[in-house]
């Protein structure tokens, strides 16, 4: 498909294949909206047992309400770009009646073996083998609408409007491996609320999160100063003020689970500050885990040592075989990146203006999908 100049000559017919998550999604149509050819999207929906369960990873179309979901049928596509467990076994199924000439872009860690795919694309958290395949990029390809943004900034700007600048947002998360989150975090939380109102003057507005756990909620409800505004997050909620936040917020206070989070701060510019949370004494066993997969899978090659370690890397996924080492993210690297990267601060410390260029991952992933044909 490419002529002599290296530039695709026929356009590949394109599929792309999702599911109902918002975020995964958001990530592959940031890469459809550069690619320089039109692709068709193709919407897959669960069957209820495995809406939250998880089927084998297999090719098969087993797990998907096929009434409900969109058609899968020939002319077979050239690509398809897909994310996730259950969409990308359809994208599997797909390349098996195709007689295996479908290539397949993964976004996120694989649930299956990395050799499966002609390309996998992740973020810096994750920790992947540095195989042929696979393209690390530094941040989610998630984005905030712009038009979402500023709606509900009109919607919630007069609620704004008699808050003391500056306006922090504190967005707390919660429990996910390693981290635990309990109530000395609270605690901490309390405290970081009272200096943004006794150092900067300023109102801390809270947010919590489905997994905040029962207890940190309580915690806050009770103890954060009376110049704060919280906002516990409920099923039935319908006024949540997260996206009008993102567009308001005067600085952002983000708990160390949060990748999205952090990564839509980053993307809108704003000064982003990272709360560290603890493991836990399981969890300070799992991460040595974490860190140990990140100093094998991030070898720079600047010398014989890092390239032997390159080579290592690349034999330890085929030993692997339980995803000890091949399938994990370390967390606490990606934060120490963002903080190296000038893209945010610890928080506790003055707020800066991330001034850094962000990276043009996108257009990283789409050159090299071209590559592929």
């Amino acid at each position: 498909m490419s002529g002599r100049n290296g530039r695709l000559t026929v356009t590949p017919r394109t599929w792309v294949i999702l599911s109902d998550k918002r975020g995964d999604n958001g990530q592959v149509d940031t890469i459809v909206d550069a690619l320089p050819w039109p692709a068709e999207h193709k919407y897959v929906h669960m069957r209820p047992e495995w809406v939250l369960g998880k089927p084998r990873y297999r090719p098969s179309l087993d797990h998907l309400d096929l009434s409900r979901s969109d058609t899968l049928e020939g002319p077979w596509p050239d690509l398809i770009i897909t994310v996730g467990r259950r969409p990308s076994m359809a994208a599997l199924w797909v390349r098996k009646q195709s007689g295996n000439k479908t290539k397949i872009v993964l976004v996120g860690k694989p649930s299956g073996h990395m050799l499966d795919f002609s390309l996998v694309v992740a973020s810096a958290e994750n920790q992947l083998p540095p195989m042929h395949n696979y393209l690390p990029i530094t941040l989610p390809l998630m984005r905030v609408g712009p038009d979402d943004v500023a709606s509900e900034v009109l919607a919630w700007q007069e609620r704004f409007d008699g808050l003391r600048k500056p306006l922090i947002a504190m967005l707390v998360g919660g429990e996910t491996n390693p981290f635990i989150m309990n109530r000395q975090v609270a605690n901490d939380l309390v405290a970081t609320a009272h200096w943004v109102v006794d150092e900067l003057g300023g109102t801390p507005y809270v947010t919590t999160s489905r997994r905040t756990t029962p207890e940190v909620v309580e915690i806050l409800r009770r103890d954060l100063p009376e110049q704060a505004v919280f906002y516990a997050w409920s099923a039935e909620a319908e006024d949540n003020p997260y996206r009008a936040l993102l567009g308001c917020a005067d600085g952002f206070i983000v708990t160390a689970d949060s990748v999205s989070m952090m990564v839509e701060v980053i993307y809108l510019h704003k000064p982003l500050a990272i709360f560290p949370l603890p493991g836990g004494w399981l969890g300070r066993i799992d991460q040595r885990r974490r860190s140990l997969a990140h100093w094998l899978f991030n070898p720079t090659l600047d010398s014989t040592w890092d390239r032997w370690r390159h080579r290592l890397a690349r034999g330890f996924y085929y030993v692997d075989i339980f995803k000890v080492l091949c399938a994990t993210r370390d967390f606490r690297a990606f934060h120490r990146l963002l903080v190296d990267k000038g893209l945010a601060v610890w928080s506790g410390q003055p707020f800066v203006q991330p001034s850094a260029q962000l990276p043009d991952d996108a257009g990283l992933v789409v050159r090299r999908i071209q590559t592929l044909f």
